[in-house]
């Protein structure tokens, strides 16, 4: 085996073990009706078996950056895919909601060990010169296939693989973890600790213990009527998280390992850019869900029908990645500032057409703003962290995004519920839709935080999308 077919089926071991993530995050979008009639699922139980899995990401990726830089990139890579192919069949075997969603967090606890090794790991691979290459792969692939997730569970649940019916979108996980690790363990380079110390299982745990609880009561708040202890929990969310900071401060001073690398937030390209990716997230995660919810409770179509509907979306990315990889040198900051743009344009169309029209020219619109987005942002917010700073960096960055679309599906995922109890499920896309609105807004405020251009040398590819 040549030294460059080794570098690139390295690369595709990565890729598969990245696409598993993303297909995980994205999938149950579509299979949620089903798996509602299937296991008896009620409202809450659906916003938790999509969130479970983004906010045990989230929680666990400060912890899994750390165990790469501490035990080697290549060890972790394989410990976290082995475990999330189990992770994937035990939610295959689920019996109950209650069952799923623990699988869900298990799943997203070694998602977590796995996805931050990526970045290392391409820097491992290949020498600087062709780092680029495998980026301007990386960085498409994985935006075309945020959206594509609900097309691929529509095509699952409708094809009823052996009787399973939305059981395999979680199955299609074993044929690619196997390709993952089988191809990994042969062509991965043995990479050593590049930053040993002790665990912060305190911050961890800090870190970990505000994310769940500011979660909680967003999603069961609506359901118990919000009780006074959901604001209650809110506000304990926001001290714990309060003293995580003066926590990892401390230990900075007094020279021992943090679980977040504090130089990163000296950046403003990064501490800006972290802010953008969770509004950003948060309002595709979001919308996602009550996209795919609408299709099937409200318009009464297959599974098949809403994936194919929702392709458009893909397509719209696919087009607006292209364009933004063509453009990004030359328009800088402005290509975010036009890809928001459509999507808001998108938006205010879709609000016009929901009930009486097409979705799928507005969700064209709405992908190819959001795939011009997808291409330079991540250059942006990643382009001047140091290698020493890699795995935090990136640990930190995909856990927020992973809390912002955790927090996408509460709120978005509550108003879309509590709307269409009290009215129609069209009254409640429309409202989600305002939402999303909103959120598309804030962020397009948010790029004027972001640096005008990209560094020009090798792009880096976004985090793993929810």
């Amino acid at each position: 085996m040549t030294t460059k077919t080794k570098q690139w089926l390295g690369f595709f071991a990565i890729l598969a073990a990245t696409l598993m993530n993303i297909l995980d995050s994205t999938i149950v979008n579509v299979a949620a009706p089903a798996i509602s009639l299937d296991l008896g699922a009620g409202e809450s139980d659906l916003q938790w078996i999509a969130a479970a899995y983004t906010l045990a990401l989230a929680t666990g990726l400060l912890t899994g950056g750390r165990l790469g830089d501490m035990f080697g990139r290549r060890r972790i890579l394989l410990i976290g895919i082995v475990g999330f192919v189990a992770a994937s069949m035990a939610c295959a075997m689920a019996w109950s909601p209650e069952s799923l969603i623990a699988a869900r967090v298990v799943q997203g606890l070694f998602g977590a060990v796995m996805i931050p090794q990526a970045f290392g790991l391409i820097r491992d691979l290949f020498p600087p010169q062709e780092i680029g290459k495998a980026f301007a792969v990386f960085g498409p692939v994985i935006g075309l296939s945020t959206i594509l997730g609900p097309v691929v569970a529509g095509l699952l649940v409708q094809a009823d693989v052996l009787g399973t019916g939305w059981r395999m979108v979680f199955g299609i996980n074993l044929p690619l973890g196997l390709f993952a690790l089988l191809v990994g363990m042969r062509t991965l380079p043995r990479t050593s600790a590049t930053s040993p110390g002790r665990l912060d299982v305190i911050g961890a745990l800090f870190a970990g213990t505000g994310m769940v609880l500011v979660i909680f009561p967003l999603i069961q708040g609506r359901e118990l009527g919000w009780p006074i202890w959901t604001w209650g929990v809110l506000a304990a969310a926001v001290l714990i998280l309060f003293f995580f900071i003066r926590y990892q401060l401390s230990r900075k001073r007094s020279g021992r390992s943090t679980i977040v690398e504090l130089s990163v937030l000296s950046r403003r390209s990064y501490t800006s850019g972290v802010a953008f990716v969770l509004v950003f997230f948060g309002g595709i995660v979001g919308f996602g869900l009550a996209v795919g919810l609408y299709l099937q409770l409200g318009l009464g179509q297959s599974p098949i029908r809403a994936s194919l509907t929702m392709t458009s979306w893909a397509i719209g990315a696919f087009i607006g990645s292209a364009f933004a990889a063509a453009m990004m040198a030359k328009l800088g900051r402005r290509i975010l500032h036009i890809g928001l743009a459509l999507m808001g344009v998108s938006l205010i169309w879709l609000y016009e057409v929901i009930g009486s029209g097409s979705m799928f020219l507005p969700l064209v619109v709405y992908g190819t703003g959001m795939g011009m987005v997808f291409v330079p942002v991540f250059d942006i917010i990643m382009g001047e962290v140091a290698d020493r700073e890699m795995g935090s960096a990136a640990s930190l960055l995909e856990s927020v995004q992973q809390l912002g679309a955790s927090l996408g599906i509460a709120v978005l995922g509550t108003i879309y519920f509590a709307v269409s109890k009290v009215d129609l499920p069209l009254a409640a896309s429309k409202q989600v839709t305002l939402a999303s609105l909103a959120l598309t807004a804030a962020a397009f405020a948010l790029v004027f935080l972001l640096p005008q251009k990209a560094r020009a040398a090798h792009p880096l590819p976004e985090p793993a999308a929810a």
